[in-house]
């Protein structure tokens, strides 16, 4: 890990600073939300992979997050067993 945030501006602050191989985000963050921190993101870290970890499950806001940048989504319901293989995709596809 290379660093964390204390909220969404945050996040698109240090990934513009680090240009972080990977960024996890939650939909629900402070002073900026997931969705429009991953947009930000997007321009400012072209690079990094966007995972987002979140509560929310419904379809609409799993699609925001994945046109807004992201390339995979998992509820924190189903980490402990999608979460690695989510990893390998981004990771390891070709």
């Amino acid at each position: 890990m290379v660093g964390a945030a204390i909220d969404g501006l945050d996040a698109v602050e240090k990934a513009q600073a680090l240009q972080p191989d990977l960024v996890i985000l939650d939909i629900g963050m402070p002073r900026l939300n997931g969705i429009e921190a991953a947009k930000r993101i997007r321009l400012v870290a072209p690079q990094s992979k966007i995972l987002f970890v979140s509560v929310e499950r419904s379809d609409d806001v799993v699609e925001a997050a994945m046109a807004a940048g992201a390339q995979a989504y998992i509820a924190k319901a189903d980490v402990e067993s999608k979460l690695l293989p989510a990893l390998d995709a981004l990771f390891l596809k070709k």
